[in-house]
């Protein structure tokens, strides 16, 4: 094997309600000379199956491709998948994969995934995050995203989105969806397919936790310039909540909030972890997603944290910052849940520690 020592296979998750065009996509995905060491994970209650016109050979398990690629479905569960995936290509049982995709059902939530990959401790040291990219169908997807929830929390946790069927739907409609994903979901990237055709350089390498880079692109992964609020005061926040005022109150989406957060001095990791641990046990279940780079006193380079509602992944310390900015920012992608909630805990935090430092 020419992998080097220590070196984690980079995972991305494709997510999409029912019928937004998930399979089409991956299928096309596959058929790129560029993807052709990639190992697809897909769960056994997909509404359409791999393209068994591109098979080769297979066993009871695991599919090989014409492209290279191998495709399983999920017959245990998640960890079982990927530890059984590792183990196998370390005994050259399958072609040496360089990439895990895995496909979602399209009624799935993509926060137990996440989850997974961020637990489980042998998945931890062999595999990592690179991103979660959402499909959205470009002439359903607005009243879907009305009538189901979880459309609305798969694109709202996403880095990538894709609006498929964009031949089909008028531009009109498509420039309302558009906009209506960007409120939602700020940092991620939009990009359009028709017939699933797409270069996945757009859609992979999105930058998480890479800590064998040099290059770790976290400005990219953060993105959070891309929140209209971000570095403003308090108020502007409400000003954008008012800006959607005119949307259907019943819509999903009116639920769902994205701000950054700014932190202008170095804080100790104590206090960093106490405010998202408290953050986590009571409100965890409307932290759809939390990312950010850290400040903390203790370390000269920054800290990359990631969190999806109860769990976080490891804290990851960077070699170097990648900007002369040295403010932490964190981004928020919650349900129910405001900026102001989530800043008053942090100034709670930071009262009591002062005051105790004080009295020392």
């Amino acid at each position: 094997m020419n992998e080097t020592a220590g070196a984690l296979l980079p995972v991305s998750v494709i997510t999409g309600f029912l019928g937004s065009g998930k399979t089409t996509l991956l299928n096309r995905l596959l058929k790129h000379p560029g993807m052709a060491r990639t190992a697809v994970v897909i769960n056994e209650f997909g509404e359409i199956g791999i393209d068994h016109t591109l098979v080769e050979q297979a066993d009871d398990d695991v599919v090989l491709m014409s492209s290279g690629c191998l495709c399983c479905t999920i017959k245990g569960d998640l960890v079982d998948t990927l530890r059984d995936l590792y183990v196998r290509r370390a005994k050259d049982e399958v072609p040496e994969f360089e990439r895990v995709v895995i496909e979602t059902t399209g009624l799935a939530d993509p926060a137990p995934i996440l989850h997974t990959l961020m637990a489980d401790p042998m998945l931890a040291g062999r595999y990592r995050l690179d991103g979660v990219i959402a499909t959205v169908d470009g002439v359903a997807g607005a009243g879907t995203m009305d009538a189901q929830y979880e459309s609305v929390k798969q694109a709202a946790v996403a880095d990538r989105i894709v609006l498929t069927k964009v031949d089909l739907a008028s531009a009109v409609d498509l420039e309302a969806l558009a906009g209506r994903l960007a409120a939602l979901n700020p940092a991620a990237s939009q990009h359009r397919a028709v017939l699933g055709e797409i270069d996945p350089a757009l859609l992979f390498n999105c930058g998480l936790y890479d800590p064998d880079s040099k290059s770790h692109d976290v400005q990219r992964w953060l993105r959070e310039e891309a929140y209209a609020d971000a570095g403003a005061p308090q108020h502007a926040h409400d000003e954008h909540d008012h800006a959607h005022h005119h949307h259907d109150v019943n819509r999903h989406d009116e639920r769902i909030r994205s701000f950054c957060v700014h932190i202008d001095e170095p804080l100790p990791w104590q206090q960093v972890a106490t405010w998202l641990e408290l953050l986590t046990t009571y409100r965890g279940e409307d932290l759809l997603r939390i990312k950010g780079l850290l400040n903390v006193e203790e370390s000269e380079t920054p800290v990359v944290v990631h969190g999806v509602q109860h769990m976080f992944h490891p804290p990851v310390q960077l070699p170097a910052w990648p900007s002369a900015d040295r403010r932490s920012r964190l981004v928020f992608i919650t349900r129910d849940l405001d900026r102001g909630v989530v800043e008053s805990m942090l100034d709670a935090l930071t009262a009591r520690r002062e005051a105790m430092e004080a009295a020392d």
